[in-house]
């Protein structure tokens, strides 16, 4: 999974709002992985939604802890995990356009979530 996030030696990462038991397995060498915003920025930060109201109230602080070439990921419920949530695909990637961000990567985080990866445009950098 780590190879798949975009995780690499040396990097930053934060899990905000990871369900209990949730872990990244076989991390590369010298990451340092948060389970709480902590001082400096993110090389990539997974930013678990169960809603959109938790989307639109993280994602301010989030946006901000990334450098210009930092990914920001969004987690939210498959529909086959049997969690209710208003998310999607499409609802997650119009809230991130909207918000200065495009997304470039989809991937199934596990069995109970799907995230796509946000960056900044290299024009906008």
């Amino acid at each position: 999974m780590p190879k798949k996030l975009g995780i690499h030696a040396g990097n930053r990462v934060l899990l905000d709002g990871a369900p209990a038991g949730f872990a990244l397995d076989e991390l590369p060498a010298d990451v340092v992985l948060h389970r709480r915003n902590a001082p400096g920025l993110y090389d990539v930060i997974v930013l678990f939604c169960p809603n959109s109201a938790r989307l639109r109230r993280r994602w301010p602080a989030l946006h901000r802890l990334t450098p210009p070439a930092g990914a920001l990921w969004v987690a939210w419920p498959k529909r086959a995990s049997g969690l209710t949530t208003d998310l999607d695909e499409a609802g997650v990637r119009a809230f991130a356009l909207a918000n200065g961000r495009v997304d470039v990567k989809v991937c199934a985080i596990d069995a109970t979530w799907s995230g796509l990866k946000h960056v900044i445009r290299v024009q906008d950098r």
